[in-house]
């Protein structure tokens, strides 16, 4: 995605020394830091997983509002993995102009990616159908967000960027200074977030059912609110923005939150709402939207900040104690934001502690597989993944927006549901295992995400790169 996929003329460089002493290991710029691949390859398995498996495993998908599955790990996995490309991506900047020039160009691809595999358009892979009603796209999603921090920070970085020497002065504090004015971006911006999600007084506000399935479809509703500060589902800043600048026929239609414990007896499984459920289950929401994307910018800033120190810090031992201990330092303040009820984790307003929470888990992440790899030298055994990160685009649209099957499934036998794919599905997998569960979860591991792992292998091998 925006450096989903940095650039592979990039080569991101980084020695593999042959003593067994962490410390006395000095990277050497003519080897390729295998690690930004391999977990970028793990962040696009994580969102086929969650994405594919996690209707038959409600655990792993996104929380229906408060708390932090394991989906919700996938969007601030990539916002760090492209912030954290960005200074790698600019570390010599030959003309100001043209480095700006290739943000926007990189950007808008970004967004018309974005809008065409999310705003509608695309039915695949269970609708063998294309087209959307213009009044009712959507314009917002993950690609789109991608692009606006990637916008952000790259500019961010281009402008801020300083002739430096290649040694930092000394002192724990020496990384931060050098970019004092990006921490200083990256605090106005957490300032206008609290600002306006405890400041923005909401209204009451109606919605009509537009979902044809539905036997409310056509009805009104309206959600009390008259409000200001709440950060609950029907009530809070960031939906209330959305509807009044989007429209909420523009929103996304299937919030995680119907599967909450107020909307359906099911719960934390999708099912029919409850005769008692409050109005708003019913309603859209954008879990992508403006204010959200504001607050996940911070996001892609601490990435840039770990790039920072894989640039200029030039032992293994610094960099790992470095990282590690940020790492620890925001999962905990999250933590303690949370459990102390100052601030809840919750991915769909994108709020602090759950940035800080994302952020720490992607640091400690990337610093287990920065050793395992680019320090023992276990590259082979994250090989599929590397591939994936090295074509992480392909892997993307092909794969987690099932435009590949889509594809398949267009070739059936008598029937739509007669398809090469659902006939794995049932007599390799489920049948095998008699569990529609296990049956799933194997596909998706095994026929979906190492079944590209090896098409993305092969496609390295021929040199083919999807690149924005």
């Amino acid at each position: 995605m925006a450096e989903i996929k940095a650039d592979i003329a990039l080569d991101h460089r980084l020695t593999i020394a042959e003593v067994t002493d962490i410390s006395a290991q000095k990277p050497d710029p003519k080897i390729r830091v295998a690690s930004l691949d391999i977990y970028r390859g793990l962040t696009v398995a994580l969102m086929i997983l969650v994405d594919d498996a996690g209707g038959e495993w409600p655990k792993i998908g996104h929380a229906p509002w408060n708390g932090c599955n394991l989906a919700d790990f996938v969007m601030p996995f990539f916002l760090f993995i492209v912030g954290m490309a960005i200074p790698l991506a600019f570390k010599r900047i030959t003309s100001r102009h043209h480095a700006v020039k290739r943000v926007i160009v990189r950007t808008l691809k970004l967004l018309f990616w974005g809008i065409m595999l999310q705003g509608g358009f695309s039915h695949a892979p269970d609708k063998l159908t294309y087209g959307v009603d213009m009044k009712k796209i959507r314009w917002c999603g993950i690609l789109q967000r991608i692009a606006f921090a990637y916008l952000v920070v790259a500019l961010m970085e281009i402008f801020t960027k300083k002739k430096q020497t290649r040694e930092l002065p000394p002192g724990w504090l020496s990384i931060y200074k050098l970019y004092s004015s990006q921490w200083l971006m990256g605090a106005c911006i957490l300032v206008i977030y609290l600002a306006v999600i405890y400041g923005t007084y909401v209204p009451h506000w109606q919605f009509t059912v537009n979902d044809r399935d539905s036997a409310d479809y056509g009805k009104v509703f309206t959600v009390e609110c008259a409000v200001r500060g709440k950060l609950n589902p029907p009530c809070n800043a960031v939906g209330f923005i959305d509807r009044e600048i989007l429209g909420i026929n523009h929103m996304y239609q299937h919030p995680a939150w119907k599967r909450s414990e107020a909307c359906t007896e099911n719960s934390p499984y999708e099912g029919p709402f409850r005769t008692s459920a409050p109005s708003w289950c019913k309603a859209p929401f954008e879990p992508e939207g403006i204010l959200s994307s504001i607050s996940a910018v911070l996001s892609t800033i601490i990435g840039v900040h770990f790039g920072h120190v894989l640039v200029y810090m030039r032992g293994h031992a610094a960099r790992l104690k470095h990282w590690i201990v940020m790492g620890f330092a925001l999962l905990i303040s999250g933590l303690v934001l949370h459990f102390t009820h100052a601030i809840p984790l919750n991915k769909q307003l994108y709020t602090f502690s759950y940035v800080c929470v994302t952020s720490g888990a992607a640091a400690l992440v990337f610093s287990s597989i920065y050793a395992l790899v680019d320090i023992w030298g276990w590259k082979c055994v994250f090989q599929p993944l590397a591939w994936i990160g090295m074509n992480a685009m392909l892997v993307y649209v092909m794969a987690a927006e099932g435009i590949f099957a889509g594809f398949i499934n267009g070739w059936y036998y008598n029937d739509p549901h007669n398809t090469l794919i659902y006939w794995i599905q049932k007599h390799i997998f489920i049948g095998v295992w008699h569990s529609q569960r296990v049956g799933i979860l194997l596909y998706v591991i095994f026929a979906e995400i190492l079944f590209w792992g090896m098409v993305a292998g092969i496609f390295h091998r021929l040199g083919i790169y999807w690149k924005l």
